[in-house]
């Protein structure tokens, strides 16, 4: 694939990374490979995960869901979730406080305390004011957290770093399994809608299409997938050398 891309080089070629998109838990694996040009933000890595599968919180949209990056190897976790960081600010502000809580909080409750302390110690940044390359570079893979109520979790492996790539867009190489639509429940509600929704005898096979059309559900599709991508311009062409 990378042979056919340099093909089409007119002479302002960029950094790109390979990635691996895995959907974690689904059966057959859903998994999408992308390229896209280095110094994306995660933001941007956000709405790539939301166009090539069928969430609706992609660019140009607005947020549908919360959601977070786990950085864990290095204590960050990049979210949306504006409560989170002014919980995160407020910790730093005031340790004191949260110390002093501690040691006077009833014994029952000690080890709920301590675990919600902890986590209010994990860094947390916005999406729009980090870029991706260092992590992914140094660690090799990210984990996407979203719809904290479905669980939806999905890992991002970096499997090549490409100098001379010649589009200020992300692309998709290959993939297989159509995903999941918004708010149907899980991996076990996708399933059941699967099952209804290719099951022209069942009595909610009709309504479970509308419904599906309304999401703006799509099988999965490289070519529309590809439409989507297009549109995500996050950096411009740099000329060769």
């Amino acid at each position: 694939m990378i042979k056919k891309l340099e093909n089409k080089k007119d002479g302002s070629v960029m950094k790109a990374y390979i990635v691996k998109i895995e959907m974690k838990g689904s059966e057959p694996l859903v998994w999408r490979r992308i390229i896209m040009p280095a110094g994306a933000t995660y933001r941007r890595l956000h709405d790539i995960i939301q166009d090539v599968t069928n969430f609706r919180g992609g660019y140009p949209n607005e947020n549908y869901h919360l959601y977070a990056f786990v950085l864990s190897k290095e204590n960050i976790r990049v979210t949306n979730d504006e409560d989170a960081y002014e919980g995160h600010k407020h910790f730093l502000k005031n340790k004191r406080f949260y110390k002093e809580r501690l040691e006077t909080i009833p014994d029952n409750l000690e080890e709920f305390e301590r675990a919600y302390q902890e986590s209010l110690k994990v860094v947390i940044r916005k999406p729009s004011g980090l870029k991706i390359d260092g992590y992914l570079e140094r660690q090799g893979e990210i984990l996407y957290e979203y719809d904290f109520g479905a669980g939806w979790q999905l890992v991002v492996r970096l499997e090549e770093t490409v100098e001379d790539y010649p589009y200020g867009y992300p692309m998709l190489l290959d993939g297989e399994g159509t995903a999941p639509p918004e708010d149907v429940g899980g991996l076990e509600g996708f399933y059941e809608f699967l099952r209804i929704y290719h099951d022209e005898s069942h009595p909610q096979h009709e309504s479970t299409k509308v419904w599906a059309t309304k999401m703006n559900f799509r099988e999965y599709n490289k070519e529309w997938i590809n439409y989507l991508l297009k549109s995500i311009k996050y950096k411009k062409k740099k000329k060769g050398a």
